[in-house]
C-alpha cells in the first residue's frame, strides 16, 4: 500500500473513533446509555405509580426506616468513593485510584447484600410477586420489579469496577476509563435516590 493510501487509512480510523460532538467516545457511548436507561427507569416509575394510585387496598409494609437508611448511606458513600478514584486517576495516582475503586465495589456488594436480605425477610414474611399478607398483591410485583432492576444494575456495576480496576491497575485502562465507570456508577446511585421515595418513603406503616 502506497504512503497515500496508508495515509488516508489512518485519516478514516481518525474519522471513525472521533466524536462528532466534540467529546470522547466512549463519554458519549455512556451519556447515551444513561439517557436511554433513564428513561427505562422513568417508565417503570411512572408504571408503579399509576398501579399505586388506582389501588384501593394499597399495602404499608415497611415499618423500619433504619435499613433503607443504612443502604442509602452506603450507595451515596460509594459515590463519593467514586469520585476519588476518578480525581486520583486523574492526577496521576495509580496506587490510590485502586484503593478508592475498590472501596467503590466494595460498597456496592454490601448495599446489594442488604438488598437481598431485606427481600429474604419480605419473602418470609409471605410477600411474592404475586402475593402478599397486607393488601394489593401487585404490590409485590412492582417491588420486586423496580428494585431487582435497580439492583441488577448494581450487580452489574460492581463487576465492571472489578474488571476496571484490574485492567486500570495493570496500565491497560486509562483514567478515561474511570471517568466512564463512574458516570455509571454515578447514575446508579441517582435512580435510587428517586427509588426510596417512591417505593420506600411512601409506603412505611401508617
Amino acid at each position: 500500500m502506497s504512503d497515500a493510501n496508508l495515509a488516508m487509512a489512518g485519516h478514516s480510523g481518525e474519522l471513525l473513533e472521533s466524536s462528532p460532538f466534540g467529546i470522547p467516545s466512549k463519554k458519549l457511548a455512556i451519556w447515551l446509555f444513561i439517557i436511554a436507561d433513564g428513561m427505562t427507569f422513568a417508565a417503570v416509575l411512572i408504571a408503579y405509580g399509576f398501579l399505586r394510585n388506582a389501588s384501593t387496598h394499597w399495602p404499608y409494609p415497611f415499618h423500619d426506616p433504619v435499613n433503607v437508611a443504612v443502604m442509602t448511606f452506603i450507595l451515596i458513600s460509594s459515590s463519593m468513593t467514586m469520585l476519588m478514584g476518578v480525581l486520583e486517576s486523574r492526577a496521576g495516582r495509580r496506587k490510590q485510584a485502586v484503593m478508592w475503586m475498590w472501596l467503590t465495589a466494595v460498597g456496592g456488594a454490601i448495599f446489594a447484600g442488604f438488598h437481598i436480605r431485606e427481600w429474604l425477610r419480605l419473602i418470609a414474611e409471605g410477600m411474592t410477586p404475586y402475593k402478599n399478607p397486607w393488601g394489593d398483591p401487585v404490590f409485590g410485583a412492582s417491588f420486586y420489579g423496580v428494585t431487582g432492576l435497580h439492583l441488577l444494575h448494581v450487580v452489574g456495576g460492581v463487576l465492571v469496577m472489578i474488571g476496571v480496576t484490574l485492567a486500570y491497575n495493570k496500565g491497560t485502562f486509562t483514567a478515561d476509563h474511570v471517568e466512564t465507570t463512574a458516570l455509571y456508577w454515578h447514575f446508579v446511585d441517582l435512580v435510587w435516590m428517586f427509588v426510596v421515595p417512591f417505593i420506600y418513603l411512601l409506603n412505611f406503616s401508617r
